[in-house]
C-alpha cells in the first residue's frame, strides 16, 4: 500500500515530476556511492536528463533540482531562499560539493546534459548519473525515473522497475476502487477510516493525525505567503500574480469573508476557492514551498478545496482536515497503483484531473457522503477532465497551470454536490474512468505531454 504521506509530501516548486524528483534521484545517486565507499574516489559526476525532463527541464527547474541533490539536499528541507544562491556559486565556481563533505569540478554546461528529443525505453522522465574517479575509469552509473508526484523508481534492469513499497502488512489492503468499496461495506467502515486503520499500522494514529494536521500547517503558510505576495512570476513569461490583488479586492468587497460564511455575493465563495488555488500554484510557480497533492503542477486542487471545507462548512476544523486527507489519499492512492498521475506520460488529465478526483470524493466525505457517494465523486472529478493535455508555455508552470489548477476546483466542489444528490448508483465506475484515462493517454501525442512542443506552449508568443 501506498502512504498517504508518499501522496502528500512536503517540497519545492516548480514540478514533482520534473523538480522533486530528479533532486531525489541525485540525491539517491550520491547517497549510494557513499554506501558502496566511492564518494571519495569521484572525480567528476554527470547527470544526463532524457524525454520530457530534457525537453522542459530549464523551464521546470530540473537543471537546478539536480545540483541540489548532488550536494545532498532534500524538497523537505532545502532553504528556498537559500537554493538558488547555492547554484549561482556552483556555476560560477565550476565547483560542487557532493553530499555537502566532497568536492569535486562540475561544469553545469557539460556534466548536466538535457536531452530534448531523447527518451528512455521505461517512462518520459528518465535520467542517468555518472561518475569517474581521477583516472577516468568510471566508478558508478545509475538510471532514475520520476514517475510523478516525486516518486522515483531505480532501473534495476528488468524493463519494469517498480516502488519501493513498504512490506508493513496493512489490515485493509486495496488497489482498485472495487476493492476499497467492498472493504467499506463489509467492514462497514467510511474511506478515511480504512486509511487510517492502514495508516496506523506502520505508526501511531496519534502521530498519523499529527503528520496530517502538519500537511495542513504547510498548506496554510502556502495559501498566506501566497496571498500577501504580489509581484511578477519567474521565467520570462512576465506573468502577473494575482492572488494578493484578489484577496485584497474580496477582504474589502461584499464577497463575504472565510470566517464570514454568509456573503453578500452568493458565489463568493467560489471567489475565496480560486484565490486560494491561485495562491499555491503562484508559490509554485515561484519556486516557494508548497504541499505535493498529487503533484506540484496540480497542487493548488486540495489545499483550496480544503480552505473551503474548513472555513464554509460546519464542524471541527481539525476532523475534518484529517477525514479529508485521508479520503483524497485513498483515491490518489489508487491512481498511483492503477494509473499515473504524470503529465508526462497521460498529460494534465492525471495531474489536475486526478487532484480533481481526490479533492471531490474528500469534499462528499466530509460532507457525510456514503463511501458509493465518495467514489462516484471521484470519478465524476476524473470523467471530465479526459483528454486534457499538458501543454505549459515556455516549458514553466505558469500559463496554463496556474488558473487550471482554480477551474479544477471548481469542478470538484460540483463534482462532490453532484455526487451527493444522487445514491451512489451510477453507469461509470472510478475505476473504468481510470482505465480510460490511462487508455487516453496512451493515444496522446507526445508533444501535448509535457514537452512544450503541442498545444498553447507553440500557439503562445512567448515574450
Amino acid at each position: 500500500m501506498v502512504s498517504v504521506f508518499e501522496l502528500f509530501t512536503v517540497g519545492i516548486g516548480p514540478s514533482s515530476s520534473h523538480t522533486v524528483g530528479p533532486m531525489r534521484a541525485a540525491k539517491r545517486f550520491v547517497d549510494a556511492l557513499a554506501g558502496a565507499g566511492s564518494l571519495r574516489r569521484t572525480r567528476r559526476v554527470r547527470v544526463e536528463l532524457f524525454g520530457s525532463l530534457g525537453a522542459t527541464g530549464h523551464g521546470h527547474g530540473s537543471d537546478r533540482a539536480v545540483m541540489w541533490g548532488l550536494m545532498g539536499l532534500d524538497p523537505e528541507t532545502i532553504d528556498t531562499d537559500a537554493g538558488p544562491v547555492l547554484v549561482r556559486e556552483v556555476k560560477e565556481s565550476g565547483r560542487l560539493v557532493l553530499q555537502g563533505g566532497h568536492e569535486v569540478a562540475f561544469d553545469a554546461d557539460e556534466d548536466l546534459v538535457l536531452h530534448r528529443r531523447r527518451s528512455l525505453p521505461f517512462h518520459p522522465n528518465g535520467m542517468t548519473c555518472t561518475a569517474w574517479d581521477a583516472d577516468g575509469v568510471q566508478v558508478d552509473s545509475r538510471t532514475y525515473y520520476s514517475i510523478g508526484g516525486g516518486f522515483v523508481l531505480d532501473d534495476d534492469g528488468s524493463g519494469q522497475p517498480t516502488l519501493r513499497a513498504d512490506a508493513t502488512p496493512v489490515p485493509y489492503p486495496f488497489r482498485t476502487a472495487t476493492e476499497l468499496l467492498a472493504t467499506c461495506e463489509r467492514e462497514g467502515l467510511a474511506i478515511a477510516d480504512v486509511m487510517l486503520a492502514n495508516e496506523a499500522a506502520r505508526s501511531s494514529e496519534e502521530q498519523v493525525r499529527a503528520g496530517l494536521l502538519h500537511l495542513w500547517e504547510v498548506m496554510v503558510a502556502c495559501v498566506e505567503h501566497g496571498t500577501t505576495t504580489p509581484g511578477v512570476l519567474p521565467g520570462g513569461l512576465k506573468v502577473r500574480r494575482r492572488a494578493a490583488d484578489l484577496r485584497a479586492t474580496l477582504d474589502g468587497g461584499d464577497a463575504g469573508h472565510p470566517e464570514q460564511p454568509r456573503a453578500v455575493d452568493p458565489l463568493g465563495a467560489l471567489d475565496w476557492l480560486t484565490v486560494w488555488a491561485l495562491a499555491v500554484n503562484e508559490e509554485n510557480a515561484s519556486g516557494g514551498r508548497i504541499v505535493t497533492a498529487p503533484t506540484n503542477g496540480a497542487a493548488g486542487v486540495i489545499p483550496a478545496v480544503l480552505h473551503y471545507a474548513v472555513h464554509f462548512l460546519p464542524g471541527p476544523a481539525e476532523e475534518t482536515v484529517v477525514r479529508f486527507l485521508l479520503t483524497a489519499g485513498a483515491i490518489a492512492a489508487i491512481y498511483q497503483q492503477t494509473a499515473s498521475i504524470s503529465g508526462a506520460e497521460v498529460g494534465c488529465q492525471g495531474e489536475v484531473g486526478t487532484a480533481c478526483s481526490m479533492a471531490a470524493g474528500a469534499l462528499a466525505a466530509v460532507l457525510g457522503g456514503t463511501p458509493a457517494q465518495v467514489e462516484n465523486a471521484a470519478e465524476i472529478g476524473m470523467e471530465h477532465h479526459l483528454g486534457l493535455t499538458c501543454d505549459p508555455v515556455g516549458g514553466l508552470v505558469q500559463i496554463p497551470c496556474i488558473e487550471r489548477n482554480a477551474v479544477g476546483a471548481v469542478k470538484a466542489l460540483t463534482a462532490a454536490r453532484l455526487a451527493l444528490h444522487g445514491d451512489g448508483r451510477h453507469t461509470v465506475s472510478l475505476d473504468k474512468v481510470i482505465k480510460t484515462m490511462m487508455e487516453t493517454g496512451a493515444d496522446m501525442k507526445i508533444k501535448y505531454k509535457e514537452t512544450s512542443r503541442g498545444g498553447l506552449a507553440v500557439n503562445i508568443v512567448e515574450c
